[in-house]
């Protein structure tokens, strides 16, 4: 464990370093971005640093290897409203199989809205609308191998669609979490020092294709003939999803009765960026024989060039009821910059 904590420390370093020199030589590369937003109320107000963290449903997100620390059932569902009249959602749901480990099944939804047919002879607009969407159907397994160590992975299948056309992949996303006892207050690994990792969105390139791209094609203009209304489609390119890589460790400094505070950092090596780090900070209060409430904070793209994501921060608070039942709500809000402000609303229930 003391090897694994000292190559984490040296990665740390080593990412955080990069990050001042390295220029974002594929910015606007990959296809499916809309992977890469985030989502979770927790995640969003922590600026998406929870890779080591992450302790609920949304997991299957962030790194699967979270689902098994969770000891319940939990369906949880997001609605986030992006930025340009774009509307997102996040619904998930994990099921604790005993001596089996954790399933867990998400679907992420995209709708970026019914937008003008225009063509070059009618810029204005042809009177019709299409409308364009992006999916994600996720399917996940997690297991804790041993008390310290837990393991999950995820298959996904990813759609994107354009009026008539659409592009389909199959990716996977793979995590593990350590959990160590290295500075905890109590003694207690729960407490101490956490290492994540994950890889997200591992799959085959995107291709658009479809009807829209089938044209009439008179491939000898000067010659009178048959080819005037010869149908040719044009080919599109082949676009790679968001390759993202994480590293990120978290601890809890402060731990008295029923106050905890939680510290988190997040590296990020993606394949269409710079690497950047994000921050988080936490803190629960435990009210016994009721439930928690949260307040968080964070701060998400330090380092990143021309990065327009900033501050975050949101709130929480879980019910416990009989029968390890309970529901949960969140809040989060992000600042993106020129872009205005991203709000997040999430509701969980637990059985």
């Amino acid at each position: 464990m003391k090897l694994l904590t000292n190559i984490f420390f040296i990665y740390l370093i080593f990412i955080t370093s990069a990050a001042y020199s390295q220029k974002p030589m594929r910015a606007g590369t990959t296809a499916a971005n809309f992977l890469e937003i985030g989502f979770g109320g927790a995640g969003n107000a922590l600026g998406d640093a929870l890779v080591s963290n992450v302790n609920d449903v949304s997991a299957i997100y962030w790194n699967p290897a979270g689902l098994a620390a969770i000891e319940f059932n939990e369906v949880m569902f997001t609605t986030q409203p992006w930025i340009a009249g774009i509307n997102t959602s996040f619904s998930a749901v994990c099921i604790n199989v005993e001596n089996i480990g954790t399933l867990g099944f998400g679907f992420i939804l995209t709708d970026y809205g019914k937008m003008e047919v225009t063509t070059l002879d009618m810029q204005e607009g042809t009177g019709e609308t299409f409308s364009s969407s992006d999916k994600a159907f996720s399917i996940t397994y997690a297991r804790k191998l041993a008390d310290w160590f837990s393991f999950g992975a995820s298959a996904k299948y990813i759609s994107s669609n354009i009026w008539h056309m659409n592009a389909n992949a199959i990716a996977f996303d793979m995590g593990v979490i350590i959990n160590t006892s290295f500075f905890s207050p109590t003694e207690k690994a729960e407490d101490g020092i956490n290492i994540g990792m994950s890889i997200s969105n591992y799959g085959p390139a995107l291709k658009y294709d479809g009807m829209d791209l089938l044209n009439p094609i008179d491939i000898s203009p000067n010659e009178s003939g048959n080819y005037q209304y010869v149908q040719g489609q044009f080919k599109t390119q082949e676009w790679e999803l968001p390759l993202i890589f994480r590293i990120g460790a978290s601890f809890k400094p402060v731990v008295i009765d029923n106050h905890a505070i939680t510290v988190s950092l997040n590296a990020l090596h993606p394949n269409n960026n710079s690497e950047s780090v994000n921050v988080g900070l936490q803190y629960a209060f435990t009210l016994p024989s009721f439930g928690k409430f949260f307040l968080r904070g964070g701060y998400k793209g330090l380092f990143m060039e021309d990065s327009q994501y900033g501050f975050s921060f949101g709130i929480g608070a879980q019910a416990d009821f009989m029968f390890n039942t309970g529901l949960k709500f969140e809040y989060a809000y992000r600042d993106v910059g020129i872009l205005g402000g991203s709000h997040s609303y999430g509701i969980s229930i637990m059985f």
